[in-house]
């Protein structure tokens, strides 16, 4: 149960409190508070007929967070991701699929990104690579009004993007793409996730985060500065008129 191996009952945990010497009733009751929230289904509960199971995990965590930080090096992150652009991924992994899971895996994505209007959301800071920005995933048109959206998205508080050019060469997360995600909980370390073909990785041993953690340090030094951001996307967008 302390291993989240079983589900609990709200009864269970009141023994375990008065076993573990919680006696003060408002810190029991602050306790069983968020014992009921974690019985509570998730909102994509209803999607679990499309949502692999090590992803609704990944949802947890990125619901829990305060911080997302992201390197991606082929495709825009879900959170950015415009329903063409978001369809046109989908489509590359699930092409022989019915057309209503497409459907319903696009609006999951879309779902996912209330996150970030939310007034307790977490920050997100991305780092692309210059390579997302140039691979016309669903067509010119698709790519184009995915790199506006990113336009918009870079203006707000909760969003920061950064790109990583061609011409920097070589860098610190030169093995692929990987997300360190941080909790406003001092007893939660941080995260690192590391999506693969067939599932995701996820990382939370020290030596494991403190490497992540300083090569997404790097990724922020070495990349255009913020403030670079938008003349970078107008110069693709311009590109792409062409």
């Amino acid at each position: 149960m302390e291993l989240g191996r079983v589900g609990f009952k709200e009864r269970d945990i009141a023994d375990l409190l008065t076993l573990y010497g919680v006696h003060d009733p408002a810190e029991r009751q602050r306790l069983m508070t968020f014992a009921r929230e974690a019985n509570t289904p998730s909102w994509w509960h209803a999607y679990g007929d499309v949502l692999d199971s090590w992803f609704q995990s990944y949802l947890d965590f990125e619901q829990a967070a305060e911080l997302i930080r992201t390197y991606e090096v082929q495709f825009v992150p879900g959170l950015l991701q415009t329903e063409a652009y978001a369809r046109a991924v989908i489509s590359l992994g699930y092409e022989r699929s019915a057309p209503d899971e497409i459907d319903r895996r696009a609006r999951l994505r879309m779902e996912r990104q209330q996150l970030l209007t939310r007034s307790n959301g977490p920050k997100l800071w991305v780092v692309l690579d210059e390579a997302v920005l140039r691979r016309p995933i669903g067509g010119h048109a698709v790519l184009r009004e995915q790199i506006t959206a990113l336009l918009h998205f870079a203006q707000s508080p909760r969003v920061q993007l950064q790109v990583m050019p061609f011409a920097s060469g070589g860098h610190a997360a030169s093995g692929g793409a990987f997300s360190v995600l941080r909790f406003p909980y001092q007893e939660l370390s941080d995260i690192v996730f590391v999506e693969h073909l067939t599932g995701g990785l996820y990382l939370d041993k020290r030596e494991d985060v403190d490497r992540y953690t300083a090569a997404i340090g790097r990724l922020f030094i070495e990349a255009a500065p913020l403030s670079e951001t938008p003349d970078i996307l107008y110069r693709i967008l311009t590109e792409l008129d062409r």
